[in-house]
């Protein structure tokens, strides 16, 4: 039924995936206060201080393109009610393409930190939070959703 609690989570899902795609997921700025680097889920952004426009920007479109799949399929399983192991098995799938967005940021991240300023760690922000407010949301929506399972195959079982 659309109107269960895994409903909520799963629409909770789609919107931290938007929100990764909305605000910076990473950023660190130069020691000498100059420069900024920002993360986000279309580019990776060399950003002047002072005048705030942006030096250099290298287009990685694939962390966007992952975080609407993952929104998508959220979407998508919040609409299969009615069969909940295709919902399941849905979030499962929706699950690997939140820890591969995650592994992707890290990596993205990583690599330009040792380019950037090796010295100094950046600061992951709302956008990288975000993708674990989803996942755990996801996870709390199987629960919900496999809890309901077990109650019809008992109900079942009785009759």
């Amino acid at each position: 039924m659309i109107q269960r609690i895994q409903t909520v989570f799963l629409f909770l899902v789609a919107i931290a995936m938007i929100l990764v795609t909305s605000f910076p997921i990473w950023q660190q700025v130069n020691p000498d206060q100059s420069m900024m680097l920002t993360l986000s889920a279309w580019s990776l952004d060399k950003i002047d201080i002072q005048t705030q426009e942006i030096i250099q920007s290298d287009g990685n479109i694939y962390l966007g393109i992952l975080a609407i799949v993952a929104a998508a399929l959220a979407l998508f399983s919040l609409t299969q009610y009615k069969n909940r192991t295709k919902q399941m098995f849905l979030n499962m799938i929706n699950s690997i393409v939140m820890v591969v967005t995650l592994a992707l940021i890290i990596w993205t991240s990583h690599q330009a930190n040792a380019s950037f300023n090796p010295e100094v760690n950046g600061a992951f922000v709302l956008g990288f939070w975000a993708i674990f407010g989803g996942m755990i949301m996801n996870l709390l929506a199987n629960r919900f959703i496999r809890k309901d399972e077990m109650l019809v195959r008992s109900v079942d079982r009785i009759r």
